[in-house]
């Protein structure tokens, strides 16, 4: 006799229906602007379209290595070598992933056991959680204040124990656009350095930071990098986030490991999109100048907000903007996303949803990775509230 699915438990039995797919399905039923999710809206540069066509009309249209085509491995470590220091061999210490989430998911279904704690700062993107809890770890959730989201290292501190496995850290961060300064890295490294704890740093947004700050990536930090995965994303780089590819990098031994696991989840990512993305490396500028780029659509942004009701501190990187609406408004921050998209047709994510007990700080995150007009109708419409 077949066995009953109502019999059968969930190992995500209290997941629910991601903020992302609520707002994104609202915004189309009432035809929204949307700056909730985190993709642009402006086309992909055509040179590194065509390089894609011309992979596949050479034939490059079969199964890559399993660690990833080796010319771009090489190249993603000479770009970690030139900007950060340390020399990871393309052979054995890095790997091409289906995008960040699988790199990530991957080093945590690679090292946690049922009954592992991993620390993870709140607010944080959705994906950590749930792969924690569906290898049977337990999420150990560090609330940053809102006021600024720094890292209080003493209260980090005091979250280790015994049973602690892992960290999960993200800089740039999302959603509130801070990144991790230098000294914050290190404290970070001399907490970890008497453990065996593993860090993973999710470093997608890596190439878009603003006012002359520099990204403190975990991989510049010799024991930080000892221990660390570090995730990162092709598609935020190069606006090709339905491409789904990005990398992971980590120390030979740590490395085994994951691709244990990843080469019986994905085998490989998409071959043509690997030989292109290898060729379109070879200048540095295509990811270098992304700063600026983006540094001009916040600039504009928020330029266009100076009359309106918002408090905002700006992103220091990443392509999201916080807007605090309390000299506005008194609703919940889920209420006023609703009310937004529904009356004003203006879709935005409320911050709550990436909280500990959904603790609402009276704000939202716009995305600004969008053409001029679009951004131009939004503050339009945010002016008017």
């Amino acid at each position: 006799m077949r066995p009953s699915l109502r019999n059968i438990p969930s190992k995500l039995p209290n997941v629910k229906t991601t903020i992302f797919t609520t707002v994104g399905n609202l915004a189309r039923k009432h035809g929204a602007l949307d700056l909730s999710q985190g993709f642009p809206n402006f086309e992909v540069d055509t040179h590194l379209m065509k390089l894609v066509t011309k992979a596949m009309q050479e034939g490059h249209n079969q199964y890559a290595p399993m660690q990833g085509y080796y010319r771009l491995r090489e190249i993603i470590s000479q770009k970690i070598e030139k900007l950060h220091g340390p020399r990871y061999h393309p052979e054995s210490e890095i790997t091409i992933t289906v995008g960040a989430t699988q790199a990530i998911y991957t080093a945590i279904t690679a090292f946690v056991h049922p009954g592992d704690e991993v620390i993870v700062l709140k607010p944080a993107y959705d994906c950590y959680e749930p792969a924690i809890k569906s290898n049977g770890g337990i999420p150990v959730p560090l609330q940053l204040d809102a006021d600024g989201y720094q890292v209080d290292w003493d209260a980090f501190r005091n979250k280790i124990t015994p049973k602690t496995r892992m960290v999960v850290i993200n800089s740039p961060h999302n959603p509130s656009g801070r990144i991790f300064s230098k000294d914050d890295m290190l404290q970070l490294q001399d907490i970890l350095r008497p453990t065996d704890i593993i860090l993973v740093s999710d470093e997608v947004y890596e190439h878009i930071v603003f006012d002359g700050k520099e990204h403190q990536s975990a991989s510049r930090f010799a024991d930080l990098a000892s221990r660390s995965f570090v995730c990162a994303s092709f598609g935020k780089t190069f606006h090709v986030t339905g491409w789904k590819i990005g990398y992971c990098v980590a120390p030979a031994a740590l490395m085994h490991e994951f691709r244990q696991i990843h080469q019986f989840a994905v085998f490989c990512v998409d071959h043509p999109v690997q030989r292109a993305l290898a060729e379109y490396l070879s200048d540095e500028r295509r990811y270098l100048d992304l700063n600026a780029f983006y540094q001009q659509k916040r600039d504009f942004f928020l330029e266009g907000l100076k009359d309106s009701k918002f408090k905002f501190t700006r992103s220091q990187g990443t392509y999201f903007q916080l807007l605090d609406y309390t000299a506005m408004a008194d609703e919940a921050d889920e209420a006023l996303a609703e009310r937004l998209i529904v009356d004003h047709k203006l879709a935005s994510i409320p911050i709550s949803s990436f909280n500990v007990n959904h603790r609402d700080d009276k704000v939202l995150r716009f995305c600004f990775a969008k053409k001029q007009e679009t951004l131009e109708q939004a503050t339009e419409i945010l002016r008017r509230l």
